[in-house]
């Protein structure tokens, strides 16, 4: 895909947000859009940073360390977010890169960002994954250990969580789990609600998204990993 496509891909998807807050009542400027760059080089983002989208999503920290550093020397206000499995041995660089850290799910997480957060006086927004299929293969916190694990991160680690992400299973409907996150959220006073992706990101703003991550019908399909 072109730069060009990729700008158009961005523009598209701004007017389905749009389109999508304005028929379920809400305010577009409440919906942050996440361009899941993961996999594309430095020079198919540049085009949709030029286009003044400053929000992005990356799933690996090697990745986002090769490719953002350079970027963001060209374009210093970008807010990464980290939207991918975070292994606890990646927690300084995670803490070092990123903005928004959307997978933390386990106590051992938690206690190595609590120990890079404290050591780098930097401190990125953290939400907390539930795996709301309770999906043995994936990542995120059980909803029924929900309860337990907010109230460790928060008085035993010390850390400020904002709110929560899921990834439905491929074979679900995604509303009911949507569905379930908004009330999850809730129940927590939680604001922040990372859900919605190419295929559901409309069904994700009438059930409450703040954060939508859009990756494929930005910048088209992926290329394979060889």
């Amino acid at each position: 895909m072109s730069g060009n496509d990729a700008v158009e891909g961005l523009e598209q998807v701004r007017e389905a947000i749009r389109r999508a807050a304005s028929d379920y009542g809400r305010d577009p400027s409440d919906i942050t859009l996440v361009a899941v760059s993961k996999t594309f080089p430095a020079e198919a983002v540049a085009p949709v940073l030029a286009a003044g989208q400053r929000v992005f999503g990356e799933n690996y920290v090697q990745e986002a360390k090769a490719k953002w550093p350079a970027l963001r020397e060209r374009f210093p206000d970008v807010e990464l977010h980290m939207i991918g499995p975070l292994q606890s041995n990646k927690a300084k660089e995670a803490v070092e890169l990123f903005d928004v850290i959307h997978t933390l799910d386990r106590p051992s997480l938690a206690e190595a960002l609590a120990k890079e957060i404290a050591r780098q006086g930097r401190k990125p927004r953290l939400l907390v994954q539930v795996n709301t299929g309770e999906e043995p293969q994936k990542g995120g916190v059980s909803p029924s250990e929900l309860d337990a694990f907010l109230d460790a991160c928060r008085t035993k680690y010390g850390l400020e969580i904002e709110g929560l992400m899921c990834i439905p299973p491929a074979e679900d409907p995604p509303s009911p789990h949507f569905a379930l996150l908004n009330t999850l959220a809730r129940r927590h006073g939680l604001k922040v609600l990372s859900m919605g992706m190419s295929a559901d990101f409309d069904a994700a703003i009438q059930l409450g998204a703040t954060h939508v991550r859009v990756g494929s019908a930005i910048f088209g399909a992926r290329a394979k990993k060889g």
